[in-house]
C-alpha cells in the first residue's frame, strides 16, 4: 500500500440503505470508497482497481461473501473484513478459516469499524515489509520454497500451490520458527491477530487445510507436527536460499 495515497476499500453489500452511509462516512474519514452491490458487481470493480482493503457482506443475492471471500485472499491477497449480520462463532469460524482478517457484526459503530480498518493496514503493511536485506531470500524446506515477498509456494516439482493469505502466514511463522514449539494463542497472533482470541478451532481448522497443500500424509505428518498440550512444531529443516537468477515463475 502506497502510504502517501489515500487508502482505497472496496464496499461490498447488497442493502443500500447500509451502503450508502457508511460510504459517505468513510469517505469523510479520509478512505477513497468504491461501493458495489454485489459479488458480481465486485468483479467487475476489480478488473478496473485494485482496492487496499474488501468490506464484505456474507448475505447477498447469486454470489454469496464466502465464495467472495475465497476468492479474494487466493488469487488477489487482499486483507478482507467481513461485515454480516451472522454472528453466531461458527459463523465467525467460517469467515476466519477462509482467511478474512476481521469480522464485524451488524449493527456495528463506524468509528469502531475505521479503528480496525487501520489495525488490519497496520497488521498487512508490516507483513509486507522487508526486515533485512536477506527478506528478498526464499525459504527452502525439503525442495519447497516460500517467496515471501510474492507470497508464492512452490512444490519440489516447481508447481505453484496456492494459499490464502492466513495460509501464508501460518507457514512464515513456522518457517521463522523451525523446530520450536508454537502454542495457540502465538499463532493467532501471528495469523489472525487478536481480534480471533475466541477461536482457538481456527488455527486448528488452518493447520489442517496447510497440511492438505504440504503433507504427503496428512495423517502422519512430516512437517507440521502436533505437539500434545502444547500447540504445533515445524520438523523439517529450513534453508534462506537466493532466488534463481531470473526467477520468474
Amino acid at each position: 500500500m502506497d502510504n502517501s495515497a489515500p487508502t482505497q476499500i472496496l464496499l461490498v453489500d447488497d442493502e443500500p440503505t447500509l451502503r450508502e452511509p457508511l460510504a459517505e462516512y468513510l469517505t469523510g474519514q479520509g478512505f477513497v470508497v468504491t461501493q458495489s452491490e454485489s459479488a458480481a458487481s465486485a468483479r467487475s470493480a476489480l478488473n478496473e482497481m485494485t482496492p487496499d482493503i474488501v468490506l464484505l457482506d456474507i448475505m447477498m443475492p447469486g454470489e454469496d461473501g464466502l465464495s467472495l471471500c475465497r476468492h479474494l485472499v487466493e488469487t488477489r491477497q487482499l486483507p478482507v473484513i467481513f461485515l454480516t449480520a451472522r454472528g453466531e462463532p461458527t459463523d465467525r469460524i467460517v469467515g476466519l478459516e477462509l482467511g478474512a482478517d476481521d469480522y464485524i457484526v451488524k449493527p456495528f459503530e463506524p468509528r469502531e469499524l475505521v479503528a480496525r480498518i487501520r489495525t488490519v493496514l497496520r497488521r498487512v503493511s508490516r507483513g509486507a515489509q522487508p526486515q533485512s536485506a536477506t527478506q528478498d531470500w526464499h525459504y527452502d524446506f525439503e525442495g519447497w520454497l516460500l517467496d515471501p515477498l510474492k507470497r508464492r509456494l512452490t512444490d519440489p516439482e516447481g508447481v505453484i500451490i496456492p494459499i490464502s493469505t492466513a495460509e501464508f502466514r501460518l507457514l512464515r511463522a513456522f518457517l521463522d520458527s523451525p523446530r520450536a514449539v508454537l502454542d495457540r494463542d502465538r499463532l493467532l497472533d501471528l495469523v489472525q491477530g487478536r481480534t480471533a482470541h475466541l477461536f482457538d478451532r481456527a488455527v486448528d481448522n488452518q493447520i489442517s487445510r496447510l497440511r492438505r497443500k504440504i503433507e504427503a500424509d496428512t495423517r502422519n505428518p512430516q512437517f507440521i507436527q502436533t505437539v500434545r498440550g502444547g500447540g504445533y512444531r515445524f520438523a523439517a529443516t529450513v534453508k534462506r536460499v537466493a532466488p534463481a537468477p531470473g526467477d520468474g515463475r
